[in-house]
């Protein structure tokens, strides 16, 4: 059993690294209760952290994407290596955990938190956005060798969560297939492609994926 080290949330500011003009990658964290939002009718993509901003919604956002988290041992590692410190929020995680190996979650796992349920159903891959608030030479590429993507949430049970919150992995499906398995499948070792189809519970974007990109290897 883990913690909810903080629960972090942005507001849109402007940037040259995003087709819309601006981000909300400037997640802060936040004191007190924070409402989690269920899907509204017919999965609209209403879900998530109450205040938290979603600018460019053709990547990021909606229900599959409703909120990011990244454990603060990772955020720890990469301070070391790039020699500044990272706070709480600096990946865009909404929420920062300890105790928690995010990255080998299992897809459809289960988090209760606070009076909120989540289910794990994806992983960040490294966009242009990311690369220009890092700041870092050569980030897209580093991100993706070194493989910490971090999870994306579903919410299954709206709520409220708040730093201090113990996270408790209520279920975890079988098939063992990590946020971690289907990252590394989907950049650097497509021969774990096969894997990601016995994850029903992945986000059909990455299913989709995997199925076009197994039928094109085929058919060669």
């Amino acid at each position: 059993m883990g913690v909810l080290v903080s629960v972090n949330v942005g507001r849109a500011r402007e940037t040259a690294h995003s087709d819309v003009g601006v981000t909300g990658i400037d997640k802060r964290p936040v004191t007190g209760p924070v409402p989690v939002r269920a899907p509204g009718p017919r999965g609209a993509g209403g879900s998530g952290l109450a205040g938290d901003t979603v600018c460019d919604l053709r990547f990021h956002g909606g229900d599959e994407q409703a909120v990011y988290a990244y454990a603060r041992e990772d955020l720890d590692w990469w301070s070391r290596r790039l020699g500044r410190p990272l706070a709480n929020g600096t990946f865009g995680d909404n929420l920062t955990t300890s105790g928690v190996p995010v990255t080998d979650a299992v897809i459809g796992e289960r988090w209760r938190i606070g009076t909120a349920v989540l289910q794990v159903c994806s992983m960040r891959i490294p966009c242009r956005t990311f690369a220009g608030w890092l700041d870092e030479h050569g980030w897209m590429k580093t991100f993706t060798e070194q493989a910490r993507p971090g999870a994306y949430l579903r919410v299954l049970v709206p709520g409220e969560i708040r730093a201090g919150d113990e996270v408790a992995v209520t279920d975890r499906p079988a098939h063992g297939v990590t946020a971690g398995v289907v990252f590394r499948a989907l950049t650097r070792e497509p021969a774990l492609l096969p894997e990601l189809l016995r994850a029903d519970e992945l986000d059909e974007r990455h299913r989709g994926s995997a199925r076009n990109r197994l039928g094109r290897v085929a058919s060669t």
